[in-house]
């Protein structure tokens, strides 16, 4: 949840706002399963990429639920898990920061 939590709320305040990025939200989801390793392992990722391929958050958290469910035949990079984990933090309180601030405008742009 900490990891999916930052980009709804930057979902929820454009959208508010802008009417027709309801619309680009399905592309961007779309490029989100291809940048995050849903159909693939996060090993196929040469190791010189791995730390920059750690900072979509959602790596850490598709390796980690399939380490745990691999019993740990899956390799997880600690590195690159901890890298996701400061993304996703940075990203939370940038959501929640200028959420806080467009929601006094909700009531007149609604």
């Amino acid at each position: 949840m900490p990891a999916s939590l930052p980009s709804a709320t930057n979902r929820t305040r454009r959208r508010v706002k802008y009417r027709d990025f309801r619309y680009v939200i399905p592309f961007i989801t779309q490029f989100g399963l291809y940048v995050s390793p849903v159909g693939f392992s996060s090993s196929v990722v040469p190791e010189e990429w791995q730390l920059f391929y750690s900072l979509n958050s959602m790596v850490g958290v598709i390796d980690g639920f399939r380490w745990c469910i691999l019993n740990g035949q899956s390799p997880l990079y600690l590195p690159g898990l901890a890298a996701g984990f400061c993304v996703a933090a940075a990203f939370l309180w940038f959501g929640f920061h200028r959420f806080r601030k467009m929601e006094k405008d909700f009531a007149d742009l609604i």
